[in-house]
């Protein structure tokens, strides 16, 4: 039910009337509004630069006009954001999982897992967040749940030694998927950069490839911090994507658009909330469609 989930993200743009007739006036409010949403000053500025120029070159008078307009253009700016990375055909898929603390990290990798079990395919989980002994047993307790073999160290142990022994036992087992944790803080930002960028290599030396997937969790509900956040990890690690979680509820997800522009990340899943099958691919012609639905008033 994707236009379900999407009618909440779309809350802060819904409000954007199409019932006006098109003027300077209209076109500053729109702007106004984009930037509410959370789509960025920069961002909104683009977007509704677009739309001028279109409603001056088609002679556009009604705002109901620029509807589909809209729709285009947010779909444009998402696709522009690529694939990410590539799906490589050889095992173990290594998924590496990045962002700070209180995201919802360790639960999205529950959720991934649990979706690569339901394709059948065998997962295993590296509790590579040692600092936290919870972030380590809330990894364990998704493996029972869901099937995947856990390896973890005890805490306070080198998190790239724990990458390190999970690869090995990957290969060795013929796993399907590596999914890997990592802390999502630590006493300082430098210690915290300098600890994934040493993580991604134990990745490329093990496999003799760079992680195929580097997923940054990032909380939809914290707006802008959530773009300043992906730019700091961008400086650390190649993102291939992000994965948006707590899009349920007051989530004003124009921060999607923001992040694909300004980033040039794509969102690849979505969590909708906390049951286990809320973790949802992203679509961006349905996201499009469904912030400027057709069917108003």
């Amino acid at each position: 039910n994707a236009m379900g989930i999407f009618s909440a993200i779309g809350a802060g743009l819904r409000r954007i009337s199409f019932s006006a007739r098109i003027d300077d006036e209209y076109f500053d409010e729109l702007e106004e509004q984009l930037i509410m949403a959370d789509v960025g000053v920069e961002t909104s500025t683009l977007i509704v630069e677009r739309l001028r120029e279109r409603a001056k070159r088609d002679r556009l008078s009604e705002a109901e006009q620029l509807r589909p307009v809209i729709q285009e253009v947010v779909r444009e700016l998402l696709a522009a954001s690529g694939e990410g990375g590539a799906v490589p055909t050889e095992n173990p898929r290594v998924l590496l999982m990045i962002g700070v603390n209180g995201v919802g990290k360790t639960t999205t990798i529950g959720k991934l897992a649990a979706r690569y079990r339901a394709e059948g395919k065998s997962v295993l989980l590296a509790a590579a967040d040692t600092f936290r002994a919870a972030a380590i047993e809330q990894l364990s307790i998704w493996g029972e749940r869901t099937g995947a073999q856990v390896i973890a160290h005890s805490q306070g142990s080198d998190p790239a030694a724990v990458v390190h022994d999970a690869l090995d036992a990957g290969l060795a087992r013929g796993a399907d998927v590596v999914i890997c944790d990592t802390a999502g803080r630590l006493h300082n930002k430098k210690n915290l950069m300098d600890e994934l960028a040493k993580t991604a290599r134990v990745i490329e030396r093990e496999t003799g490839k760079p992680a195929s997937e580097v997923l940054l969790v990032l909380d939809a509900s914290t707006g802008q911090n959530a773009l300043i956040q992906a730019k700091e990890f961008a400086n650390a690690a190649h993102i291939t994507g992000v994965v948006l979680t707590k899009l349920d509820g007051t989530a004003k997800g124009g921060v999607i658009i923001a992040l694909s522009r300004e980033q040039n990340i794509g969102v690849k899943f979505i969590g909708v909330g906390e049951g286990i099958d809320d973790l949802q691919e992203f679509n961006p012609e349905e996201f499009a469609k469904a912030l400027f639905p057709e069917n108003e008033e």
